[in-house]
């Protein structure tokens, strides 16, 4: 995906991915990454997404990445903050409270820009890739965190009754790309409510990745 693709989306209010309410795999599975109050958690391409409020209230301290700055001060509006924003080499870091969200091109968000993290939380980010540029993402993800254990959601359904983004990543997929620097557990799977976008049966399926 061209960044002019995400960005345009976002313009055009086209973003039929925001899931307002939070995802309820996340409230059901983050116990899995058994996180102390404190906790930072890291939301690679993480939009104006509703978990970034439920993990606030869960005491967490929250990192993100996102491509659209309309979509990061759309969040800040909703949350009701007032961001401090500062220039990052590339980005821009907007930051309030325990919520820091740069803004940019997330192969220039370095592991010194960011900062440490506790975990990763993964809803938006792997799915919304073509597989040719996933790769270089989990390289990326994993070197900037330093491998930090992932509560990964992924989509399975039939790729070629629908277009993606989001796209189908298989279980064999999820392990070729992290096997070789994580332990991988399938926690659940669950339907899509009236299927992906309306149009196709699919489930999202949750995964817990810790390092070997």
């Amino acid at each position: 995906m061209e960044e002019r693709f995400w960005l345009d989306k976002w313009e055009r209010n086209e973003i039929g991915f925001h899931e307002k309410s939070g995802n309820p795999m996340l409230a059901q599975y983050f116990p899995a990454l058994s996180l102390g109050e404190g906790s930072r958690v890291f939301l690679p391409l993480c939009g104006k997404t509703g978990d970034i409020a439920w993990l606030k209230s869960r005491g967490c301290s929250i990192a993100g990445a996102e491509l659209s700055e309309s979509a990061v001060q759309q969040l800040f509006d909703e949350l009701e903050l007032s961001p401090k924003i500062e220039k990052c080499c590339e980005l821009k870091r907007y930051s309030a409270e325990s919520i820091n969200i740069f803004v940019g091109d997330i192969f220039a968000l370095n592991a010194k820009i960011l900062g440490s993290v506790d975990a990763i939380y993964d809803r938006a980010a792997l799915v919304a890739l073509p597989d040719k540029m996933r790769k270089r993402y989990v390289e990326h993800l994993m070197e900037i965190t330093a491998v930090a254990p992932q509560l990964l959601i992924s989509f399975e359904y039939e790729q070629s009754q629908l277009a993606g983004p989001p796209f189908a990543i298989s279980s064999q997929q999820i392990f070729d790309y992290y096997d070789a620097d994580y332990h991988l557990k399938m926690l659940g799977r669950r339907e899509v409510p009236g299927g992906l976008k309306g149009l196709v049966p699919a489930e999202e399926v949750a995964w817990l990745l810790v390092r070997r």
